[in-house]
């Protein structure tokens, strides 16, 4: 008797359980697991000339990624759309650098800040966050172009005789990327360090530790969950950009968002844009779970804590 009403109390249990989780399992399979299962059904038919797809099974959007069909419908391999990946990986990477090596010292230095002034200090960095990112990348078109601020200023100093070409180049993307996620990186690292006890520094000064070794051996182990959290946010979206190589890039510095972005809207090619897309989203993922099991080891390393 005792066993029944236990087991009719946990099949209860069970249930209010799953009724309580059943919203965000609805919410996660419409908008997640259905989308996705319609663009790799996408990718897995033939391209329709007039946009969309005509429902038949086909592979050549997969084989599109490395091979192009000749005349005689042979495959040839090409290199186009790879050298656009490795250009993508290539500026993701370097935007996730630079802003490393710029947002790491800012974080550190509003950490080291009175608590009353931290919060404007973060209010200013959030600011920029306040204006739309089409705005705020056609702000720097008007200070690269080549009558834009930056080459009046120089010619105006005198220190050059005609205009940069600063602008539709990997330099102009790149700088823009890092202006759009450089507070990606800031926050995290800002955030792991403003719980450091002060009185480790101190303890490292009495031990004898010069600068560079306080930051090495004291900041940097505290730092580490930030700096991997900050990495991953300004690595992934920037695998994905499209405004800033587009509007900076002048459309010809390309990337893989811009690539999938024109395969839905000019070459009407649906098959291969789902294609590309599902290969960006295994990157991602792939990044993910190199972070997620990083995590894991520093957690296992640390006692499961």
């Amino acid at each position: 008797m005792r066993n029944n009403i236990a087991g009719s109390l946990e099949r209860r249990q069970a249930l209010r359980s799953f009724l309580g989780v059943s919203p965000a399992l609805l919410s996660i399979g419409l908008f997640l697991i259905v989308p996705i299962l319609i663009v790799i059904a996408y990718s897995l038919m033939e391209a329709n000339p007039y946009g969309g797809v005509n429902r038949v099974f086909s592979t050549d959007a997969y084989l599109s990624l490395i091979f192009e069909r000749q005349l005689d419908d042979s495959l040839a391999f090409a290199d186009s759309y790879l050298i656009i990946a490795l250009r993508s990986i290539g500026i993701a990477a370097a935007t996730t650098l630079i802003t490393l090596l710029i947002g790491f010292p800012v974080a550190v230095w509003l950490a080291m800040q009175p608590p009353h002034r931290r919060g404007l200090l973060i209010f200013l960095i959030t600011v920029p966050f306040w204006a739309n990112l089409l705005i705020r990348t056609y702000a720097w078109i008007l200070l690269l172009r080549g009558t834009g601020v930056v080459n009046n200023s120089l010619l105006g100093l005198g220190l050059i005789h005609q205009p940069l070409e600063l602008l539709y180049s990997d330099g102009a993307v790149l700088l823009g990327l890092v202006y759009t996620y450089a507070p990606f990186v800031v926050l995290p690292i800002y955030s792991t360090l403003e719980k450091m006890d002060v009185r480790l520094l101190e303890a490292a000064q009495d031990l004898y530790a010069g600068r560079l070794r306080t930051l090495r051996k004291v900041v940097l182990p505290i730092a580490r969950p930030g700096i991997l959290a900050g990495a991953i946010l300004t690595f992934v979206p920037c695998l994905g950009a499209m405004i800033a190589p587009e509007l900076l890039g002048g459309g010809t510095k390309m990337m893989l968002g811009n690539l999938i972005f024109r395969q839905f809207s000019d070459a009407r090619n649906w098959p291969f844009g789902a294609a590309l897309s599902l290969v960006l989203m295994a990157a991602v993922m792939l990044v993910l779970m190199f972070y997620a099991m990083r995590a894991e080891r520093l957690r296992i390393a640390r006692g499961g804590e």
